[in-house]
């Protein structure tokens, strides 16, 4: 149905809503899964810590939260993620921005289509490197 790309108290990271659209609607088909609505909300550091306290119990800053809305076989949810935490990893983990937030972007729909990263972490990695495989090369260039 719908996917919604904003920013809250940031700019809105240079991605290809279209393509990366596509390419969420291919990975949650290729886990039995229809596209309800999604919202990526992209916010600042602070923002997503106030949010995994409040919502989580968590005090601690991290990459990305998912609010998970599912019915059935279609996915709905609330995805916020904190690109500045992502370039972070980026760095620690000696991969480019660009990969790091696809591998984001996709890890919420991934626990939208039901993996558990924190049941099998290296489960949801290894769907990830799956979904990152079938993301086109157009969605790396920048506007």
């Amino acid at each position: 149905m719908n996917i919604s790309f904003l920013a809250e108290d940031i700019e809105l990271p240079q991605i290809k809503k279209q393509i990366v659209a596509g390419w969420i609607r291919t990975v949650a088909t290729n886990h039995d899964k229809k596209i309800g609505e999604i919202t990526y909300i992209f916010c600042s550091e602070n923002k997503i810590l106030e949010i995994n306290n409040q919502y989580l119990g968590h005090d601690y800053y991290t990459d990305i939260i998912t609010f998970d809305y599912t019915k059935e076989d279609i996915i709905s949810g609330d995805i916020f993620i904190s690109p500045n935490t992502v370039k972070s990893n980026a760095e620690e983990l000696s991969t480019s921005y660009n990969e790091e937030l696809h591998r984001v972007i996709i890890h919420g729909i991934l626990h939208l289509c039901g993996i558990n990263d924190k049941e099998d972490r290296a489960g949801m990695e290894n769907h990830e490197n799956i979904a990152l495989t079938i993301l086109p090369k157009e969605a790396y260039k920048t506007t």
